[in-house]
């Protein structure tokens, strides 16, 4: 069985991100790149699955030479094989979906991973995009995950609680924080990664439906205001609620 795992390059969550001098994109600049967290938990499942039902895994990533850094790690964890699809350009969840869609096709490959999202645009679709690009049946936010034969069984986060929902191969399966606990890349891994060949193809279909206007930090906040302390104070905080704030 071949299982894919996709990964994104992404921003660490605790850089500090200035915007660019195009106003279009982040200032790169000092910033660390990382893999995306949420996908640390699908290449671990997509690991665990090799491990205990055989077969290969690929990893898959849409970008440029900067996305090596990404892959390496995750082929350091124990993934077999990867394939980079360049592009240069800023793509859209659509065009990062049709690119993968088309790779994973190529690669015969009826079980794939994804983060449930990625932390940079917070966009949370590109696996259920994939999926239906693909015709393959799709559970998002998956906290638990089995496979008998040919059948799928997960259990997947709800707003308030969590559900099981059964379905069957060919799947994409988007991965939630507490699948699994992702383990570390060994020295022998890591060196083992060294040796492993990545794959270059270009992306399919790399023009964007979407493009970015203008990219700009929220406003600062501004300074608080103390209106009293004792229960005196309430009706000059619900006037400045209502009339100031305007939030009531």
């Amino acid at each position: 069985m071949k299982i894919v795992a996709c990964v994104s390059h992404v921003p660490d969550t605790a850089a500090k991100i200035a915007v660019g001098a195009d106003n279009k994109s982040i200032d790169p600049n000092g910033v660390t790149f990382v893999v995306n967290p949420y996908d640390e938990f699908a290449i671990e499942e997509a690991l665990k699955t090799k491990e205990s039902l055989g077969g290969e895994v690929v990893i898959l990533s849409v970008g440029n030479d900067a996305n090596k850094e990404t892959i390496r790690k995750a082929l350091a964890m124990g993934a077999d094989s990867a394939v980079l699809l360049k592009s240069e350009n800023e793509l859209d969840s659509v065009s990062v979906a049709k690119a993968l869609a088309e790779e994973i096709k190529a690669q015969e490959a009826n079980l794939v991973f994804f983060g449930k999202q990625s932390v940079d645009y917070d966009n949370s679709i590109v696996g259920q995009l994939t999926a239906e690009m693909l015709g393959y049946n799709c559970v998002s936010v998956v906290v638990n995950f089995k496979l008998d034969g040919e059948k799928i069984t997960a259990e997947r986060e709800i707003e308030g609680g969590r559900e099981v929902v059964e379905t069957s191969l060919p799947a994409v399966v988007t991965a939630q924080k507490g699948l699994n606990e992702p383990r570390y890349a060994s020295l022998k891994g890591i060196m083992a990664a060294k040796r492993k060949t990545i794959e270059e193809k270009d992306a399919a279909g790399s023009d964007s439906y979407v493009e970015v206007v203008e990219m700009k930090k929220p406003a600062p906040k501004q300074a608080g205001k103390v209106v009293g302390s004792d229960a005196s104070a309430v009706p000059e905080l619900v006037r400045l609620l209502k009339e100031e704030a305007k939030v009531i």
